[in-house]
């Protein structure tokens, strides 16, 4: 599925399922006719799911270069590990922001605590293109505590900030470049809040029904909204979304299985490393890795 012109200056696409070895994701970006939203080049949304006991979430080791990943749950919980030797469980409310950079390599499962019951699963996965003075810096990873991210409430709905600055808010998450990422909560149906300084955005509707102009919103449904402009909105009692942007790209992305970058020769450069071995093990999950496609 493409993108579709909504009218007003406005894009509108459909997530499609991808199957990631057993486990469903929806994905929204990129898609033909809409490669990014600012910074934001990819977005997954993983489940709704609950596994069957005794099985679970088992991402193998796998690379990145030149973006940043922040992962957000709704329900359940990852373990997270890198060849930084990070080990990092998350949960909902909590900010998992992996800095790839020049290289890093991670892996991602449902703890062991949880395999017996059958864990449930959803949330999001994005990634973030890093600026040009910033693809090849040195990979880092960053948690933050759900009490540490900012919320602010209006008359219809809860903002939780994620990451960025939007709202007369600013998260703590250590971000590169002029961006912003948040949850909105209906309280009862009203105005979906919209920041109004960023160049891009665009709305992603995970629960309820919303409308932007003359456009209504599914869930697994991605809006991109006019530069400079704040259409009418409303968001149904109970429903929630994303609202996601930032500035421009500095650059042209180009996007290679798990790697970005603004050079070609370097994703292919990163592809020879890792069917070489050339990265770095994972500490604690050695013995795996996903295979070059």
């Amino acid at each position: 599925m493409s993108a579709s012109t909504a009218g007003s200056g406005m894009t509108l696409v459909r997530g499609r399922p991808r199957d990631l070895g057993g486990f469903a994701v929806r994905r929204v970006l990129p898609e033909i006719g809409l490669r990014n939203v600012g910074p934001f080049v990819f977005v997954d949304e993983m489940g709704p799911a609950r596994f069957p006991p005794g099985q679970g979430l088992r991402v193998r080791p796998h690379p990145h270069i030149g973006l940043a990943t922040l992962t957000w749950l709704f329900k359940g919980a990852i373990l997270h590990r890198d060849s930084l030797g990070i080990c990092q469980e998350i949960r909902p409310g909590e900010v998992n922001w992996m800095t790839a950079g020049r290289g890093v390599v991670h892996s991602e499962s449902t703890p062991p605590s949880l395999l017996a019951p059958g864990a449930p699963l959803h949330g999001i996965q994005v990634w973030v293109a890093l600026p040009l003075e910033h693809e090849e810096r040195d990979p880092a990873f960053q948690h933050v505590p759900a009490p540490a991210i900012p919320c602010r409430e209006f008359p219809d709905a809860r903002v939780t900030l994620i990451a960025g600055e939007a709202f007369d808010l600013r998260s703590p998450v250590a971000t590169y470049s002029p961006l912003f990422y948040a949850q909105v909560d209906a309280v009862r149906g009203g105005p979906l809040p919209l920041p109004a300084e960023h160049a891009e955005r665009a709305v992603y509707l995970i629960a309820g029904a919303a409308r932007v102009g003359d456009t209504a919103l599914a869930p697994g449904e991605l809006l991109t909204l006019p530069a400079g402009e704040l259409p009418p909105t409303h968001l149904d009692a109970g429903s929630r979304a994303m609202i996601l942007g930032g500035a421009p790209l500095d650059a042209p992305r180009h996007l290679d299985w798990n790697f970005v970058s603004s050079r070609r020769e370097r994703i292919a450069q990163a592809r020879e490393d890792w069917q070489a071995e050339r990265f770095p093990l994972v500490p604690g999950d050695e013995h795996e890795r996903i295979p070059l496609p």
